[in-house]
C-alpha cells in the first residue's frame, strides 16, 4: 500500500509506529530524532500488509541536489523497518524492491540513500548499487551532517534511472554529494 504520509490510515500509521519504537527504541542512542518527514520532501509511506497486519514499512524522500555541475531530481529510502516477528521471510526485501521499481518509474533521474554497512548486501539483493566511496552530506550548508562522520558506518546505495544520470553516473563514486534533506530529515 502506497500514501503520501500525512494520508497513512491511523490505525496502519499506529504500527508503523510501533515498529519503528521496536527497531529504534525511542530512548535509544540509533533513534532518530523523529519519523515524521519534512512535508517539502514530499514523504511517501509505502506499506507491507497482510490482512490488517504491517508487515514491514517504509518512506521516500524527494527533492532535487545538484553534482558535478548537473542538477537531479532524486529519491531516497528512509525508516526502512520489518516486525521483527516477521524477520527473515522476505518481506523487507520484498518491500524495497517495491520501492524500488516505484521509484524507477516515478521520475526521479536517481535513487540514492544510505545505509549501515552490514545492510549493504540486503539492498544489493533489492536491486540497489552500492557507490563505492560516496559520502551524502545530510543537513544544510551552515550545519552539513556528512555520511561519513565519525560513529556513524554507513555506506551509499544508488542507481540511475533516467538517461541523463546514467550518463553521468561516473560522477557519483569516490565523490562528496551535497543533499543537504534539511534540519528534519538530517540524513536518509
Amino acid at each position: 500500500m502506497t500514501f503520501p504520509e500525512p494520508g497513512v490510515p491511523p490505525a496502519l500509521r499506529t504500527q508503523v509506529a510501533e515498529l519503528r519504537d521496536e527497531a529504534w527504541p525511542p530512548d535509544s542512542s540509533s533513534a532518530p530524532g523523529t519519523f515524521t518527514h519534512d512535508p517539502a520532501l514530499q514523504p511517501v509511506s509505502m506499506l507491507l500488509v497482510d490482512g490488517a497486519t504491517v508487515l514491514a514499512a517504509l518512506d521516500i524522500l524527494t527533492k532535487h541536489l545538484v553534482h558535478d555541475g548537473e542538477r537531479y531530481r532524486a529519491a531516497g529510502l528512509s525508516t526502512v523497518v520489518t516486525r521483527g516477528s516477521a524477520r527473515g521471510q522476505g518481506h523487507g526485501r520484498r518491500l524495497v524492491t517495491a520501492a524500488h521499481e516505484a521509484m524507477a518509474t516515478s521520475g526521479p533521474d536517481l535513487g540514492l540513500f544510505t545505509c549501515d554497512r552490514p545492510l549493504r548486501p540486503f539492498y544489493e539483493s533489492a536491486g540497489w548499487h552500492h557507490l563505492p566511496g560516496a559520502v551524502l552530506i545530510g543537513g544544510t550548508p551552515l550545519a552539513p551532517f556528512p555520511s561519513d562522520r565519525p560513529g556513524l558506518d554507513k555506506v551509499t546505495m544508488a542507481d540511475f534511472f533516467s538517461p541523463r544520470s546514467r550518463r553521468h553516473r561516473s560522477a557519483f563514486p569516490h565523490s562528496r554529494i551535497e543533499l543537504y534533506p534539511g534540519e528534519v530529515d538530517k540524513l536518509w
